[in-house]
């Protein structure tokens, strides 16, 4: 399993959360080549490549955090095991560790969609390192270095990524917030 996997599969996730918002029809128009799920238009959302997209969803239907839907054919993730894995493999697996004070965009609860949510008192914002980002913080190195140009051009990826590095970063306090706030917005689907 590589970082990037978690990306494409949050990604894959994102489409189907889109697809029951903006109906089938109009999520392929917006598409490449008409196909939401198809590799190539996976590359041009995530800046992960084709390559690296195909063998990350072989990966994950090996380990069973995804399937192909065969009427379909089309890549799947299975939502309860990826989130069992998030919540209680993905920060000894892809550990993140807070880095010096950085530009970049805000991540874990201090995204915009979940400031808010927890008030601390004393601690620095977290933000991944971007060239064009307008927050200061303590920069967290991203799951793939594409994900802050993904982040911004999907709401619901940047929400999803800025959850699981809230787990990743997160005391116990914070971790279960953030694995609740992902629950319900993962499995209640």
């Amino acid at each position: 399993m590589k970082s990037q996997d978690i990306v494409v599969l949050l990604k894959l996730i994102s489409l189907q959360d889109q697809e029951l918002e903006k109906g089938s029809e109009r999520l392929r128009s917006e598409s490449i080549g008409g196909d939401p799920y198809a590799v190539r238009n996976l590359e041009n959302l995530t800046g992960i490549s084709k390559t690296e997209i195909a063998q990350s969803i072989k990966r994950s239907v090996a380990s069973g955090i995804a399937r192909k839907d065969n009427a379909k054919n089309e890549p799947r993730p299975h939502r309860r095991n990826l989130f069992n894995f998030i919540i209680h493999g993905l920060r000894f697996v892809f550990p993140a560790n807070p880095g010096p004070m950085q530009r970049g965009i805000p991540t874990a609860f201090a995204a915009p969609m979940l400031e808010g949510l927890l008030v601390s008192g004393g601690s620095y914002n977290y933000v991944w390192p971007y060239a064009e980002g307008r927050e200061m913080g303590q920069s967290v190195e991203p799951l793939f270095k594409s994900v802050p140009e993904a982040a911004l051009k999907d709401q619901h990826l940047y929400e999803y990524l800025a959850l699981v590095d809230a787990i990743r970063l997160g005391n116990q306090r914070e971790v279960g917030l953030a694995s609740d706030h992902l629950k319900s917005r993962m499995l209640a689907k």
